[in-house]
């Protein structure tokens, strides 16, 4: 295989699992909005519905990166969704004593790795080839 080739074969295996991860992740939000709501600010109003529909949006991403006419809109929508649900994590760590189970370095590792699922969306569904 030669370099482009190589490149190609990374993106389409990134691809892949981040489509599979998201639609995973989204899917589990109907399966178990508990968690979900566990971790939603008081401050955000209907946070039953919110949850549906991050996972919804998770579910449809994750389907728009897997059909490559929809994947840079999918990307997009994703890196959206990435960011709106930020506020979340850093919810989560200004309350890290409701969460015993996490670690507090778990929830300062969630921050910056945010960003790296936010440029890895980007490489693979969105930068020109």
């Amino acid at each position: 295989m030669n370099t482009e080739e190589n490149r190609s074969f990374l993106r389409s295996g990134c691809i892949a699992l981040l489509a599979l991860s998201f639609i995973a992740a989204g899917v589990n939000h109907f399966v178990s909005p508990g968690v979900y709501l566990k971790i939603m600010p008081d401050y955000l109003p209907w946070p039953l519905a919110l949850v549906y529909v991050s996972g919804f949006f998770e579910v449809l991403g994750g389907v728009g990166l897997a059909i490559p006419r929809l994947r840079r809109a999918a990307g997009w929508g994703l890196i959206a969704l990435l960011v709106a649900v930020f506020p979340a994590n850093v919810d989560m760590l200004m309350n890290a004593d409701q969460f015993p189970a996490i670690p507090v370095w778990a929830l300062v590792a969630r921050l910056p790795l945010q960003g790296v699922l936010i440029a890895w969306v980007w490489w693979a569904a969105v930068k020109s080839r």
